[in-house]
């Protein structure tokens, strides 16, 4: 073995003069090994929440959204969507047009956006399976049915489903393509149902039938979007080409990423700034580590004052010091590793760290990813070879005449 490594190791657990010297050696490894595990856990968490939002956002965005570039709504052309419903690893196609309306349910207003949906959008999301009150209907024996997010449910008052009692819905008429004097077109719908999936959905959108939609814009044979449902084991990204060479460069094809594009962005955002916040907290464990170091230097300073005298070099006093500072990290990012599984798993099966009511989940989310263990690993190495360069730098300074 290498002289100066094997000094080193052995230098972390030889008796030394003072006990103080192995308990701040152990606070060190101790600290680095908390800094670690809360590194892992926080990544985890972050990683949970992203899985859960994902999972929320999929019961109503599609796993392929097509928009026009520019403008609103398009013509459906059907042989087109013939050809998209041909591609390989499309499972489901939807037709969806969407505008924001005004809607009043007894005596109770408020504006959101409604959406009219065809029956295999419920195959796509499987949005009915959000339902908290009433059931998934749209239509049904010449009916037109409503299904609210709890949010818009809420602010227009409507607590239970009333059979009896409608939502007047309330679309403002385009004077150029209109010469009706009333300002605004209005239908009506009967509520059925009151689906709960995010907040920015919930108090948001209402969805109805397609072609109840489309007369309520006057818009007949016009869709605003093409959702589109994929295969098990299917990425956006393998269907996206094919999707693009049948309706050209004038539409958008965004997955579910996109689709909430800003929102993710801001949740990486916080995830890193967390990730950096626990990081500067480690520089204060270094500072551990530099005490230990050189305090073991003091200790030392005979036995390298001999060593230097026996023709030992500057660089392997730096290298004796140096390799101890990286033991000490290794064996603290080991036992951190350790600790963030034996609190993974107990959080996972216990739910040590619960969230209050009035959440989508009981507990704290986590999902581990392998990936972040040598992006920790990397921090923290960092930060401690840093540390352990500061003391075996001035070891280098102890010479033959300090003996």
């Amino acid at each position: 073995m290498n002289f100066p490594i094997h000094t080193s190791w052995r230098y972390i657990f030889s008796k030394k003069s003072t006990n103080a010297i192995h308990i701040i050696s152990g606070v060190t490894v101790f600290g680095i090994a908390v800094g670690t595990a809360a590194l892992i856990l926080v990544l985890s968490v972050f990683n949970g929440f992203e899985d859960l939002l994902g999972e929320l956002f999929g019961y109503f965005n599609p796993e392929i959204k097509i928009e026009l570039k520019e403008g609103k709504f398009f013509q459906v052309d059907t042989a087109k969507l013939a050809q998209i419903k041909a591609i390989k690893g499309i499972k489901e196609v939807s037709v969806t047009i969407e505008e924001v309306a005004f809607f009043e349910y007894d005596g109770n207003q408020d504006f959101g956006t409604i959406k009219g949906v065809d029956d295999n959008f419920a195959h796509i999301n499987h949005i009915d399976s959000t339902i908290v009150d009433g059931d998934y209907t749209l239509h049904q024996d010449g009916q037109n049915f409503l299904v609210l997010g709890y949010g818009l449910a809420s602010k227009l008052s409507l607590a239970g489903i009333d059979p009896f009692k409608s939502v007047n819905i309330y679309m403002p008429v385009d004077k150029k393509r209109s010469s009706i004097g009333k300002p605004f077109r209005s239908r009506f719908a009967v509520p059925s149902g009151i689906f709960q999936i995010q907040d920015e959905v919930d108090m948001q959108y209402a969805i109805s039938n397609l072609n109840f939609v489309r007369d309520l814009l006057k818009l007949p044979n016009k869709a605003s979007a093409i959702e589109i449902g994929l295969a098990d084991q299917v990425y956006p990204s393998a269907v996206k080409p094919a999707l693009k060479q049948v309706l050209g460069d004038a539409f958008t094809y965004k997955d579910r990423y996109q689709q909430n594009e800003a929102f993710f962005k801001i949740m990486k955002l916080e995830r890193w700034m967390f990730f950096a916040i626990i990081s500067l907290a480690m520089v204060l464990v270094a500072f551990n580590m530099i005490g230990s170091l050189w305090m073991t230097v003091l200790e030392k300073k005979s036995d390298v004052a001999v060593l230097r005298s026996i023709g030992l070099e500057d660089k392997g006093v730096f290298s004796i010091f140096f390799f101890q500072g990286l033991f000490l990290l290794a064996i603290g990012i080991a036992l951190g590793f350790v600790l963030a599984l034996i609190i993974y798993y107990i959080h996972t099966t216990y739910g040590i760290l619960s969230i209050p009511e009035g959440f989508a989940v009981d507990r704290f989310p986590m999902t581990l990813r392998w990936v972040d263990f040598p992006v920790v690993a990397v921090t923290v190495f960092i930060i401690g070879s840093i540390a352990a360069f500061i003391p075996a730098r001035k070891a280098m300074g102890i010479l033959p005449t300090d003996l």
